[in-house]
């Protein structure tokens, strides 16, 4: 059984937990190629609604909720209680140096943490809210006491605590010959577009949460777009044909 094929049949399982048993499921924390298969399960599923959830509005890892159709119950009735956030601050003195996204996902992991129990980490200066899943969490109250080579101490919060950090961006104006993906990709992450093109036809670009396999898919304004390992961007404006009949856009870059 292939990767993808393991995690049809995970998901597949859920939808028929929620059907059957009529109450609601929901996987593990999926990336954008996952959420893409869970999209294309959800359709095909009967006797349930579906959707995604990741915390906020904006999460890029995110779960599949499955609820019977018929059930009364509101989408903020069925998420609750699905995910924990556990709050880490650096304990003072404890390090200079800054820690990143990779600190913090690395050093669970080193815990023994499965990575599907594991959503978004927001990053800010003196520690991070991370969303787990909620059976870890008295786990990593009680071992998770270090990042790298600095000491942290944790906590629970609810939700609504959640601290979004402000996102540092860049402005990129460039023109493109079209606002096909593979175009506006290596312009948001400065590739060449064989290598925009190559990373598309690899799985590592989603627009607006939803993978996206074709070079040539039109990009519309306002687009999120994510490229695995590289971070994130918005096309913020198609504007005017220059003289030279290319097309002016502005790109939101986060940094």
């Amino acid at each position: 059984m292939t990767k993808d094929e393991l995690t049809i049949a995970k998901i597949e399982d859920r939808v028929i937990q929620s059907r059957d048993g009529y109450y609601v499921t929901a996987t593990g924390f999926l990336d954008s190629h996952e959420q893409a298969i869970a999209r294309n399960v959800s359709m095909r599923a009967a006797g349930v609604r579906t959707l995604m959830y990741g915390g906020y509005d904006d999460a890029e890892r995110r779960m599949l909720v499955c609820i019977p159709v018929d059930l009364p119950v509101s989408n903020e009735e069925a998420t609750a209680g699905l995910l924990s956030v556990l709050r880490v601050s650096v304990q003072a003195g404890s390090g200079s140096r800054r820690l990143n996204h990779r600190d913090y996902l690395g050093s669970i992991l080193g815990l023994g943490i499965e990575r599907r129990l594991i959503g978004d980490i927001l990053v800010r200066e003196d520690g991070a809210d991370i969303f787990i899943v909620p059976d870890i969490a008295d786990f990593l109250l009680r071992e998770y006491c270090q990042a790298g080579r600095t000491a942290v101490r944790t906590e629970l919060v609810s939700v609504d605590e959640v601290i979004i950090p402000e996102m540092r961006f860049e402005i990129i104006r460039d023109t493109v010959n079209s606002v096909r993906l593979d175009s506006v990709i290596s312009t948001a992450f400065r590739l060449s577009r064989g290598n925009a093109a190559e990373a598309i036809r690899r799985g590592l670009v989603s627009v607006d949460h939803a993978e996206c396999l074709k070079s040539d898919a039109k990009v519309e304004e306002g687009a999120a777009l994510v490229l695995k390992g590289k971070g994130k961007a918005v096309l913020e404006e198609i504007g005017r044909e220059s003289k030279k009949n290319r097309i002016w856009i502005k790109i939101k870059r986060y940094i």
